[in-house]
Parts: structure tokens; C-alpha cells; sequence
């Protein structure tokens, strides 16, 4: 049971890293306040997230597949091009200074990174099974691998001149896990 709920919150926890490293990599000098204010929210919202879904339950599960994929596409995606226009407009060698540990840049990706916990969750109350410990170990897992992913990007982006090119694969990242997420869900048939 325990393997079990440590492979859910590393699978989930995979676009928060993807994220992180992104950011980690664009950011200008990355310090404490980026990795708790990136790693509490991206824990958080992955830990509430299955919480929220367990409690919907059968009620709205329709709507929550239905439209989840799109919900996440859309956050991924505005952050995503945000970036990238960040990285052409920046003319120096540093990093970009658009900072998405902030605001509503912040708010936007825990949601987008999390959306996959609340179907998760939705899974589990259909399941007949307990949320409470599934829920703080995919919290866990998510601010831990935020954290390990702001570490390597800060690697990346020391690279001079990777900077303002990690702002711009940053932000294609993004975009590209929005559209992977339209994928996975069967939007595109190839």
C-alpha cells in the first residue's frame, strides 16, 4: 500500500518538478524564499488537491474529466508563452527577471501542477479508501521533488547566456506539458 502511494505522489509530483527546473533555471539569483514559496505551494496544493477530489467523489466526477485536462492546458500554457516572451525581451546574459514564485504566476501553476492529484483523489473516494496519508505523502513528495528541481535548474541557469535560452525552453516546457496533458486525455487522435 505504501509503494503504492509513493509511486501516485512521484508520477504527480513529476510535473512540479518539470516546472521547477524551468524556473530554477530562468530565475535571477534563486534564494531561500524561491524554494519555500515554490516548494510550500506546490506541496500544498498537491496535498489538498486529492483531498478536495475525495470529497466530490461520484458528485461532479464527469465534469472533473471532462474538463481537468483543459483547466491544466490553459494555466500551462499562459504561463508558458509568458515566459518565453520574458526570455526574448531580456537583452543581458543573466537570467530572466520574470519571477513565477510570485502571484498569480504562483497560484496558477500549483493549480495547473495539481489538477492530476484532484482526479486521484476522486479516485480514491471511489475506491473506498482512506485520503488522509495519501494525501500528505503526495504533498511530501511534490515540495521535495520542487525543491531537487529549483536546485538543478539553478545548475542550468548558471551556465551564461543559458539564462535567457532556459527562460525560452522554460516556457516551451510548459506549453508542451499542457499539451501533453491534452494528449494523455485523448484530445489529439494521431
Amino acid at each position: 500500500m505504501m509503494m503504492e502511494i509513493l509511486l501516485v505522489a512521484l508520477a504527480l509530483a513529476m510535473d512540479a518538478f518539470a516546472v521547477a527546473t524551468a524556473t530554477g533555471a530562468a530565475v535571477n539569483r534563486l534564494d531561500f524564499r524561491h524554494y519555500f514559496r515554490l516548494g510550500w505551494h506546490f506541496g500544498f496544493f498537491q496535498a489538498i488537491m486529492p483531498i478536495i477530489g475525495w470529497w466530490m467523489g461520484f458528485a461532479v466526477r464527469g465534469l472533473v474529466q471532462e474538463w481537468a485536462h483543459w483547466i491544466a492546458f490553459v494555466l500551462l500554457a499562459a504561463i508558458g508563452i509568458h515566459m518565453f516572451w520574458e526570455s526574448l525581451t531580456d537583452e543581458s546574459c543573466e537570467n530572466v527577471n520574470s519571477d513565477p514564485t510570485r502571484g498569480m504566476s504562483l497560484v496558477m501553476l500549483s493549480v495547473a501542477t495539481s489538477i492530476d492529484a484532484l482526479a486521484v483523489g476522486c479516485s480514491y473516494s471511489l475506491l473506498g479508501r482512506d485520503i488522509v496519508l495519501p494525501s500528505l505523502v503526495i504533498g511530501l513528495v511534490a515540495c521535495v521533488m520542487t525543491c531537487l528541481g529549483l536546485s538543478l535548474g539553478r545548475i542550468l541557469g548558471k551556465l551564461c547566456g543559458l539564462g535567457r535560452w532556459a527562460g525560452m525552453v522554460g516556457g516551451v516546457t510548459l506549453v508542451g506539458l499542457g499539451v501533453n496533458t491534452l494528449w494523455q486525455h485523448g484530445v489529439f487522435s494521431f
